[in-house]
């Protein structure tokens, strides 16, 4: 790996203070890390949680105790792998975008931590991890994530033509809902298909909480996102997604033929987004920060309700 330019290294403005990468990284590897996100897991959690979704929904519709260890490791490992992929490849197309707005002008590229020629390396390093995760699967499940890799490719310049760059976003990292049905079925059906569209619209509630933080800046530079297309609305908009969510992932579990612990899961999940909602405060970014984080335990909350019942189901068969 090309040696980045670490003589200053400041850390990235919305990065958490003391994150692993900054107190154990080696100097050289920082730049890389925070180019992948790896100092910021949220995302690569907010990636995960789907692929974690459906390989439980479909071990329940099988009847079988838990899903496939396996596969949740090697989801993990793609998780973390696509995600910095990802957002390599969106800095690189963002860099001039990313040197105007003042939480992203600190990220590796625009600061000149790391070259473009670098960060295409990085993300060709990476991109061959996720293949390899990918060519673990059957066949039908290589050829879904492959699927996804058009999806993935157009979200970046989104936020140059469109008012929902979210629901773009939306498309990508909710992929997973199929994916871990994929692999254990080696087919897709409703279930999946819903789980899916449920977590097309948690993407762009989640998202637009996360897009107010930069409202302002994005004004400026052109960025258009559904925090701006909302404005003083964005709460009511972001209970319409969430419900929605909570809706189409209620239609899942009924066609994948869950049991009671799984729509408990789900509603005490439901509860969780509720307060999100309650607590959006357009005028503070830091709690919007918060807010979006907030999303990781929410899905295991839903992922318990889902492996519980599992469990229960396959005692009780």
């Amino acid at each position: 790996m090309p040696q980045p330019n670490t003589a200053d290294a400041p850390q990235v403005a919305d990065a958490a203070r003391g994150n692993a990468v900054d107190r154990f990284a080696p100097h050289w590897l920082k730049p890389y890390a925070r180019l992948a996100r790896w100092d910021r897991p949220i995302g690569w959690q907010l990636l995960l949680l789907p692929c974690w979704w459906s390989a439980a929904l479909a071990s329940g519709a099988a009847n079988a105790p838990l899903p496939n260890l396996l596969h949740g490791l090697l989801f993990f490992i793609g998780a973390v792998a696509m995600r910095g992929a990802g957002c390599t490849y969106n800095d690189i197309v963002d860099r001039d975008l990313d040197a105007g707005v003042a939480r992203t002008r600190s990220r590796p590229i625009p600061s000149g931590q790391v070259s473009v020629r670098q960060a295409k390396l990085f993300l060709l390093l990476q991109a061959l991890v996720g293949l390899m995760v990918l060519l673990a699967f059957n066949a039908f499940t290589i050829l879904v994530g492959f699927a996804s890799l058009g999806v993935v490719a157009a979200y970046p310049f989104m936020k140059r033509i469109t008012d929902w760059p979210q629901s773009v976003l939306g498309l990508a990292f909710s992929w997973g809902a199929l994916m871990g049905w994929a692999a254990w079925f080696g087919s897709l059906s409703a279930a999946p298909l819903l789980l899916y569209a449920g977590g097309v619209a948690w993407t762009i509630g989640y998202d637009t909480i996360y897009a107010l933080q930069d409202k302002e800046d994005d004004a400026i530079v052109g960025v258009r996102s559904t925090a701006r297309l909302f404005g003083d609305r964005a709460p009511l908009y972001v209970g319409f997604f969430y419900a929605g969510a909570v809706a189409l992932f209620a239609a899942a579990l009924l066609f994948a033929q869950a049991g009671p612990l799984a729509y408990l899961g789900l509603a005490a999940g439901a509860v969780q987004l509720g307060w999100q909602v309650a607590r959006i405060d357009l005028d503070d970014g830091a709690l919007q920060l918060r807010l979006f984080k907030s999303n990781w335990p929410f899905g295991l909350i839903f992922l318990a309700g889902l492996l519980l019942d599992g469990l229960l189901g396959a005692a009780g068969t």
